[in-house]
């Protein structure tokens, strides 16, 4: 059986993510991105707020498992549900992956990124026109799946309220890490050191395992983060539309 890795672009309308599995796996990965993206709009068809809400918005009796997971992580970063959305994606399309027997998984959704790894990865962390930049985080094998996400206020098409170059959010699940980089992101509104350590100590809550805050020539850090190296961000290998 052929276990050698491949690397995959998907786009499915607003969904922009690289896939990097072996390539039996790649049609079910395909497929569990069409599905969640299904059920999430469903959802939203039924309940129109879910899609704009700027505030925790609880789910409704009976939604889908994906909408409750976006809300509960919602709820604990303090944000709308739909800053879980491209974690949430991702994360559905990994757990798939590991269910069908698949060893090493990672799923970039526009910078938000799933991680099931039994080898060394280098998670770049771009930076746009910041003085930090050409960094990445150096995580060694686990036993369980994790995630990096990223929020920006100047780069990318996502939401953010603040100005942080790259506001980077290491948890447990895409789903957590997705809406409190936002969160985190949107505490950085100078990008001074005081507000950037406050910011990091407010976003430090349960399942998150690290943080990583870039804010022009400034670097905050907290938590349990891996070693960060030097190394060129190719621009040319992220997921964007």
């Amino acid at each position: 059986m052929n276990n050698q890795l491949c690397r995959q672009q998907f786009h499915l309308q607003e969904t922009f993510a690289t896939v990097i599995t072996s390539e039996r796996f790649m049609a079910l990965a395909e497929q569990t991105i069409i599905d969640t993206r299904n059920l999430i709009e469903a959802y939203i068809a039924r309940q129109p707020h879910f899609r704009t809400a700027l505030q925790p918005l609880a789910a409704e009796a009976g939604a889908p498992q994906v909408i409750r997971r976006m809300a509960d992580a919602a709820a604990r970063a303090g944000v709308g549900p739909m800053a879980a959305v491209a974690g949430a994606i991702a994360q559905n399309t990994v757990e798939a992956l590991i269910r069908a027997g698949a060893a090493y998984v990672v799923m970039d959704n526009g910078g938000d990124i799933v991680l099931f790894i039994d080898r060394p990865v280098n998670v770049g962390v771009f930076t746009g026109p910041a003085k930090i930049r050409d960094i990445a985080l150096h995580f060694l094998p686990r036993p369980h799946i994790f995630s990096v996400c990223t929020s920006s206020g100047r780069v990318g098409h996502s939401l953010s309220f603040g100005r942080a170059d790259a506001a980077v959010v290491v948890a447990a699940d895409g789903y957590l890490a997705d809406a409190m980089a936002t969160a985190l992101g949107n505490r950085i509104q100078t990008g001074s050191k005081n507000e950037i350590e406050q910011a990091v100590c407010a976003s430090l809550i349960d399942g998150v395992h690290g943080l990583l805050v870039v804010a022009d020539e400034r670097l905050g850090l907290g938590g349990e983060l891996p070693d960060i190296v030097r190394s060129h961000v190719d621009t040319n290998i992220i997921s964007q539309g």
